[in-house]
């Protein structure tokens, strides 16, 4: 069976984004001066083929954990649905 994950890679709130600060100043500096924060992250889809949503669950975590996200630095968050 085929499904879809879509992922979200974010830095922890506790670690400094600096992208996301430039990007603040750069809202503030076009007259968006109502935004409290920005944080900068990155949006991950995959298509995969896998036995069930279980299955599908533990390969996209596996692929979280060991290749898409930076657990010292970054948490993610992501949904599996069939395709």
């Amino acid at each position: 069976m085929e499904f879809i994950a879509d992922i979200n890679v974010m830095p922890m709130k506790e670690i400094l984004d600096p992208q996301g600060k430039a990007v603040k100043l750069g809202l503030h500096n076009l007259g968006i001066d109502q935004v409290a924060d920005v944080r900068i992250g990155k949006h991950i889809t995959l298509r995969l083929e896998a036995a069930d949503a279980a299955e599908a669950e533990g390969k996209v975590r596996t692929a979280c954990e060991k290749l898409l996200a930076n657990l010292i630095m970054e948490e993610f968050t992501f949904e599996v649905r069939p395709a």
